[in-house]
């Protein structure tokens, strides 16, 4: 069964030995998230901090491993450890295809109402993480943050870090072309209307799951959470507006995100492995209530450390939840597509997509829905492979790369030089970062795709002359008595039948 709050989670890490619980004192400036760091480098158990002012400190606890980096989320939903990435990914689809609705529940009965704060509620009483030397502030980055569209009955859940200012405001980075900066941006602020938001920390493992997936716009996400638990999730409603957050929470923080103010943001170190910055303005968050259990545990995530060598809860969770929920996304607009899976240990940069499509119109066409149907605001490129190489294996998907993309023909700039780009990558200077007001970039660079796919439909007359030629070398060995495989035509796969001396 999935695990039906953190608390349980953690109880389930802790009894198959993944868990460190650390009871001397722990400081949430940078000592938490030093020690966090260097058992991801490890491979090393989860930490639990149990004494940090008064509340807990989890470090990274969906980071998987380095070989299997679902591990532990699949461990949160109640699958196997056992199952192969495909069987995961399949157990996840079947799941995601079997949408629970939720259901209410009262205030009295929700883990997350033990405490109530709406009387001058103050955000400084909680052990946020100071995470990095060079962040601009404390910070709450994994939660799901929960906000509804004012002209429909949907409420998106999402995930978007939150910078600690005083006691009741934070900045929250919204960058536009995402779900809830779109509903910030493009209705609420051009109404002048507060929008009202819940951020929920310390949810449940099939929550903090859906709140990263591509679930399409309009979508209900509790729903989805439900299918991924294998039952309802029980929701309850806040203090100070009209939403519904999960019951079984740690903490929540109600408010608005209040139109036309800014805060600072940042820099902080992010998902690529550096220091994000200028510093910059973002959405103003003022606080209305605060509500949590006792000795609530804050959970949070090491950004940045190990890019490309180890796992983070971020990397670990692109691989475990966005890879599954795309692949199904991209099957069910209609496409041939055996796996989608992030590049690992580089989460929201490059994609790879395995599939039996051959045709360059087809590719482009699937290149085409997933740049503009989902915006894709952080991936700069994809790369297409055959159904038969795995996207989360880095070597097989480099040999893909080196054997069958042309870089004449293969390699493809998709849309126009000025599409939006997430400004926080590391190459763009400070004026390209662009627009403070809806955080977009001004970079004029494109996204791409590359076709490492083998057998194109495009293949040139030398290609096919060598593949002439291959056919006539393994009928000169067979007739030399020396048996030759026919399942890669870009192998001999040559092995001894008898004695060639």
């Amino acid at each position: 069964m999935s695990t039906d709050s953190l608390r349980a989670y953690v109880d389930r890490l802790a009894a198959h030995g993944d868990l460190v619980q650390i009871d001397d004192p722990v400081s949430w400036n940078l000592e938490a998230s030093a020690l966090t760091m260097r058992l991801n480098e490890a491979d090393g158990p989860i930490p639990l901090f149990r004494n940090a002012d008064g509340a807990q400190l989890l470090g990274d606890p969906y980071r998987g491993s380095q070989c299997r980096p679902w591990d532990r989320i699949a461990t949160g939903l109640g699958l196997s450890r056992e199952l192969s990435r495909r069987e995961y990914y399949e157990a996840v689809i079947d799941r995601l295809r079997n949408p629970v609705d939720p259901v209410t529940v009262d205030r009295e009965d929700a883990p997350c109402k033990s405490v109530v704060e709406t009387e001058e509620p103050d955000l400084l009483e909680l052990p946020w993480p100071f995470i990095h030397a060079g962040d601009g502030g404390r910070y709450s980055n994994l939660h799901t943050m929960v906000a509804p569209d004012p002209d429909s009955e949907w409420v998106d859940w999402s995930y978007h870090r939150a910078m600690i200012h005083d006691s009741q405001s934070a900045s929250v980075l919204l960058l536009a072309g995402e779900q809830t900066p779109n509903l910030y941006y493009y209705k609420y602020e051009r109404r002048e209307e507060p929008m009202p938001v819940a951020i929920v920390v310390g949810a449940e493992p099939a929550v903090q799951a859906t709140s990263v997936m591509w679930i399409p716009t309009g979508r209900s996400e509790a729903r989805y959470a439900g299918g991924l638990k294998g039952g309802p999730i029980e929701l309850v409603e806040c203090e100070t507006n009209d939403l519904l957050v999960p019951a079984s929470a740690e903490l929540v923080i109600e408010g608005r995100i209040v139109p036309g103010a800014r805060r600072d943001e940042g820099p902080f170190g992010d998902y690529f492995g550096y220091m994000h910055g200028p510093r910059r303005s973002m959405p103003a968050l003022q606080v209305d209530a605060i509500t949590h259990r006792p000795r609530p545990i804050i959970p949070y995530c090491v950004e940045g450390s190990g890019v490309g060598r180890t796992e983070n809860t971020t990397s670990s969770m692109e691989a475990a939840c966005v890879g599954p929920d795309a692949t199904l996304g991209l099957r069910a607009a209609g496409y041939e597509v055996e796996c989608c899976g992030p590049w690992q240990s580089t989460p929201r940069t490059v994609y790879t997509i395995s599939t039996p499509t051959k045709s360059s119109e087809r590719l482009h066409e699937l290149a085409n829905f997933i740049y503009t149907t989902w915006g894709m605001l952080h991936v700069d490129f994809f790369v297409f492979v055959d159904e038969d190489v795995d996207p989360l294996d880095q070597r097989a998907v480099l040999d893909a790369l080196a054997r069958h993309a042309d870089p004449s023909e293969d390699f493809h700039q998709f849309g126009r030089e000025n599409m939006p780009k997430v400004p926080l990558n590391i190459y763009q200077t400070p004026s390209e970062k662009g627009n403070i007001q809806t955080g977009t970039s001004k970079a004029k660079t494109a996204k791409a795709y590359i076709d490492a796919t083998r057998d194109r439909s495009h293949a040139s007359p030398e290609a096919d002359h060598r593949a002439l030629s291959r056919a006539d070398a393994r009928e000169i060995l067979r007739e030399a008595g020396v048996a030759v495989g026919e399942s890669d035509p870009t192998r001999s796969n040559l092995s001894s039948t008898g004695d060639q001396t």
